[in-house]
């Protein structure tokens, strides 16, 4: 059985056809341009596989979820120029009949994880999984089933306590400024430093700071899911920046509940490359074949 995935992200698009065994058989990326360019590329990709049965979409956001919605399969009020209120889903079921899943690009990735787990002999009830890149978001599975009913989580929106150390930074989320998003995202390394987050040594004490607010995250989110487990991936995460959110989120947890061992609960993904995402898809593209 060809089951396809889309991941839709704000710099690039990653589309691939698998099997109901989560293998890649093909796969191809290409740069996020204008809608009218990018979703064509798409098409054109997944009509090459007159077999697929069913694909799922895992795009940046916000997007509608809500089945009832008029704008139910839309990219909605996004950052990201030119996309606001671009008709994804219809824009592919005019050319494709076929079941199309269609969730946030987090969720996706929290879903693969959530059945790579089961993969690796580690089957988890819950997770939470966040992605540190360009922008952040989150996504959280619970038994299966992803949380959010009037729309998907938007946990990289969260407000956070300022370090002491960086309270002359107004962060750069142009809807909230010093959210999650606003402060850790990769842009705002240039924003903070004039460099590119890749040219930041891990000994610069902007990697200190930004620790702080993601074991802020870590720690919301522990207190308010209860997670078997929390899930870091991105272009900004490394495990040896994750040592610094585990040493920060022990000293802000204080032992108030238990979490067992940091360093199995505060983790990098199970998918290398950032792949959870179209691990996730397949899974999704096959549940919706099958409803």
């Amino acid at each position: 059985m060809l089951l396809g995935s889309v991941e839709a992200g704000g710099t690039k698009f990653v589309c691939a056809v698998g099997n109901e065994d989560y293998r890649i058989m093909d796969s191809v990326h290409f740069p996020t341009t204008t809608p009218e360019e990018t979703l064509q590329r798409t098409i054109d990709y997944f009509k090459k596989f007159p077999d697929l049965k069913a694909i799922s979409v895992a795009s940046f956001g916000p997007i509608e979820i809500r089945h009832n919605s008029p704008k139910y399969g839309y990219i909605t009020n996004t950052p990201k120029p030119g996309w606001s209120n671009v008709d994804f889903v219809g824009t592919l079921k005019k050319e494709f009949n076929l079941p199309i899943y269609w969730t946030t690009d987090v969720n996706g990735s929290a879903f693969g994880e959530y059945v790579l787990s089961t993969l690796f002999n580690q089957k988890l009830q819950s997770l939470v999984y966040y992605t540190i890149g360009t922008g952040v978001g989150a996504g959280a599975v619970i038994d299966g089933k992803f949380v959010g009913d009037m729309g998907h989580t938007e946990m990289g929106h969260i407000r956070l306590k300022r370090h002491p150390d960086d309270l002359d930074f107004k962060g750069i989320c142009p809807f909230h400024g010093d959210c999650l998003e606003g402060l850790v995202s990769g842009p705002t390394f240039e924003a903070r430093t004039g460099k590119k987050g890749q040219d930041v040594p891990l000994t610069d004490h902007v990697w200190d700071i930004m620790a702080y607010y993601v074991a802020q995250a870590a720690l919301d989110t522990t207190l308010m899911f209860r997670p078997a487990k929390i899930i870091f991936g991105g272009g900004v995460v490394s495990e040896e920046f994750l040592k610094k959110v585990r040493a920060q989120f022990k000293e802000l947890l204080n032992g108030y509940v238990e979490v067992g061992d940091l360093d199995k609960y505060i983790v990098m993904p199970l998918a290398k490359n950032n792949g959870s995402a179209t691990v996730g898809n397949f899974a999704l593209a096959l549940r919706a074949y099958e409803n």
